[in-house]
């Protein structure tokens, strides 16, 4: 473990998710065979691995079929599958029952904090990273409580929760990405209603949530006319295999704005059909028992939203229509949905010697290396920040695995190269 003697490693991680599990399991396989394993260090913030905690709504079930778990599509022998952990649980047989690929969403939260408690690369939680220079011909990361030097680093500080222009989070006014607990948080209900901004996924799932949890009307409020039915289909699903990372990364940036414009529906701001069937029954049943409490507003914008000790005044505006709105609620969740931690916020002053396109985004090779300037020798690897440059699965968890597999190809090359252990013309 990295400590103020400033041992080194060849990789220090910084963030510790499902991206960067992967990677440690990855390394830890690698390790099993290889002539030089890779050392590393991991450095999470917080005090154990969580995977969005805060939306694991009850019932919610996993988008991605759990094939695309942390290791099956590199190593379908590895001891980190989600089959593996199933018959640890000894509920292999019970799913197998179910016949579905898409396991709860908090059963595979538990796979994750299985896969992150047994794998055997170090990892620091409670340790934020504050600092990172390249110093004398390795990077230098620092943390409160340790420092330790890298020679390369891998990037993977995930998402982070992203509010409209102008909205200021409060008690009341809120991203869907803590609704758990700040739901819990919350003052006895005394205005009988809440709002839920948004047409995707996560909206739909909290407008049902809070339906079904509370006596409140719902106001589901959404630019959209309806919501829009995911794209789950055999040939638009391959926009996410493995293959397809090489055929975005090889395109004209045209092509790629294009197949991103076209398969936006598998990812963004589309709703499972069955969630959307499910909701227009509750508001169909309450439209025939003459009591509503379900209101979805298609066509609708946010004017504004204040927030005052006992309410959140919401008002909104009909497009096609002209018609206001003001909404008196008890709390007023965006589930307006994310972006990835820039690389400037994981560096800090070290971002500067970091490549950026036109419009800011990383330069990056095929295996998620960050292009910087010539003086700065180490790689640095980009989890998360690279749709732009590697297609769909750049935030989600359909190419953990095999991303995980690639880096680690790429990291060993440049640790053999050093080492004398392979050719220096395999260098990725």
């Amino acid at each position: 473990m990295c400590s103020e003697h400033l041992s080194t490693v060849d990789l220090v991680g910084i963030g510790f998710g499902p991206s960067n599990l992967a990677l440690a399991i990855a390394l830890e396989e690698h390790n099993r065979t290889a002539a030089t394993p890779i050392t590393a260090q991991f450095f999470e913030r917080r005090d154990r691995f969580q995977w969005h905690p805060g939306m694991l709504l009850p019932g919610a079930t996993m988008q991605v079929s759990f094939l695309k778990d942390l290791a099956t599509q590199r190593n379908t022998a590895s001891d980190y599958t989600f089959l593996k952990y199933l018959a640890e649980r000894d509920r292999l047989t019970d799913f197998i029952n179910l016949q579905t690929f898409f396991p709860l969403r908090s059963e595979f939260h538990d796979y994750l904090q299985w896969a992150a408690a047994r794998v055997s690369i170090p990892v620091q939680y409670s340790s934020e990273v504050t600092s990172v220079r390249w110093h004398d011909g390795a990077f230098e990361v620092r943390t409160p409580t340790a420092a330790c030097r890298a020679r390369h680093l891998v990037l993977g500080g995930g998402i982070r929760a992203k509010l409209p222009a102008g909205v200021v989070a409060g008690r009341r006014v809120f991203h869907n990405h803590d609704v758990l607990d700040r739901f819990a948080e919350l003052p006895e209900s005394t205005h009988g209603a809440f709002a839920v901004i948004g047409a995707g996924q996560s909206a739909a799932e909290v407008t049902a949530f809070l339906h079904q949890e509370t006596d409140a009307q719902v106001h589901a409020v959404f630019a959209k006319y309806g919501y829009t039915p995911a794209d789950d289909s055999p040939y638009a699903n391959r926009i996410f295999d493995p293959g397809a990372v090489d055929d975005y990364f090889a395109a004209q940036p045209a092509w790629r704005e294009r197949i991103l414009t076209y398969h936006r529906g598998t990812n963004y701001s589309a709703v499972d059909p069955e969630l959307i069937n499910e909701l227009y029954r509750r508001e169909y049943t309450e439209r025939v028992d003459g009591h509503r409490r379900l209101f979805v507003h298609g066509c609708t914008e946010v004017l504004d939203v204040a927030e005052t000790d006992d309410a959140a005044r919401l008002r909104v505006v009909n497009r096609m229509n002209g018609e206001e709105l003001e909404i008196l609620c008890d709390a007023v969740v965006f589930a307006t949905g994310f972006e990835p931690t820039s690389i400037g916020d994981m560096l800090g002053d070290l971002g500067r010697f970091c490549h950026a396109d036109v419009h800011g985004r990383p330069v990056l090779d095929r295996s998620y290396r960050l292009r910087t300037d010539p003086e700065v020798t180490g790689a640095i690897y980009v989890q998360g920040n690279s749709e732009h440059t590697h297609g769909l699965t750049a935030t989600l968890l359909s190419n953990v695995a095999v991303r995980s597999g690639e880096i680690v190809e790429s990291l060993s090359a440049r640790v053999d190269a050093v080492n004398g252990t392979g050719r220096r013309a395999a260098v990725l």
